[in-house]
């Protein structure tokens, strides 16, 4: 078997920390970006770790910059509508092997997690979180889509507003506001890592003291019964102070499918309306903004 491209440890505790890293064709000063070389890289690695008997998985990121700064746009909008699809669905894939893992799963997030990477590690168990040291500049964790234009992809919508204060979730969600690192809502972290302390060693201990009883089909979510009818309750209050655009409407949706088909209706939801509304001209104008940067 050939080696996995992203670094794996197998710690004595028998737990695995698996390193996200830059793709070395594409090194972006040292930043991760989800592109398909990353989807790729990361199945490959979870395919590999799901074979073993472990006692959990940490999820890290190797760059000092970032956890990951969000998805590629330049190889999306590169796509057309059928490779994106095929694209949409491979991440999918590869982030669904973290909830499948039969082992607690923690991702640590020390600095910017944007978009497909906060999806990425909301698809593991829990989430532990840095706080900027006294007079270190923050960072923005959060769904930036529907201020693009566009609408999370890989679960977003859903899982977002299981971790947090419902409303709050879905508000910056639909106008595509991440929080500043400095104000996250209650519930995103399960714990919050202060200057001088291992994130590591946090991660560590969550994992024995939460051990995984069973295994998740999918990523904790409002499609979780027990998130229905709160869900439900702040649809109603929040839809009219939402804004009126096609994003906005396309997120909701996707939570609604989610309520009433479970997690994977709500995901093929978010998936069709990402690869429709890039089209408007909306996305297209915030998109080439962006892409032009």
């Amino acid at each position: 078997m050939s080696e996995p491209a992203l670094p794996i440890e197998i710690r004595a505790d028998n737990i695995a920390v698996l390193s996200l890293i830059p793709n070395p064709k594409k090194p972006r000063g040292g930043v991760v970006v989800l592109d398909r070389w990353l989807i790729d890289s990361l199945d490959a690695a979870l395919c590999q770790l799901a074979k073993q008997d472990l006692s959990g998985l940490i999820l890290q990121s190797s760059s000092a910059r970032v956890f990951v700064a969000g998805a590629d746009l330049a190889e999306i909008d590169a796509l057309n509508d059928a490779d994106l699809d095929v694209y949409l669905r491979a991440g999918s894939v590869a982030y669904g092997r973290i909830s499948a893992l039969a082992f607690t799963s923690v991702a640590v997030i020390h600095k910017a997690a944007l978009g497909g990477g906060l999806e990425l590690a909301m698809h593991c168990d829990a989430l532990i979180g840095a706080v900027p040291a006294p007079g270190e500049k923050s960072w923005k964790v959060g769904l930036p889509e529907c201020g693009l234009g566009i609408c999370p992809g890989w679960g977003g919508t859903m899982m977002l507003a299981a971790r947090m204060d419902i409303s709050k979730a879905i508000m910056a969600t639909c106008t595509g506001t991440p929080f500043d690192s400095t104000e996250i809502p209650s519930g995103l972290f399960v714990k919050k890592i202060s200057a001088g302390e291992s994130a590591t060693e946090i991660a560590v201990a969550w994992i024995h003291a939460n051990p995984k009883i069973q295994t998740r089909r999918s990523p904790l979510s409002v499609a979780d019964a027990q998130f229905h009818q709160a869900t439900l309750k702040v649809l109603e209050q929040l839809e009219s102070q939402l804004p009126n655009t096609a994003a906005a409407r396309a997120a909701l949706d996707a939570v609604r499918a989610g309520l009433q088909h479970g997690f994977q209706a709500g995901l093929l939801c978010e998936q069709k309306h990402l690869i429709e509304l890039r089209h408007t001209p909306e996305a297209r104008a915030c998109l080439d903004a962006f892409l032009k940067r």
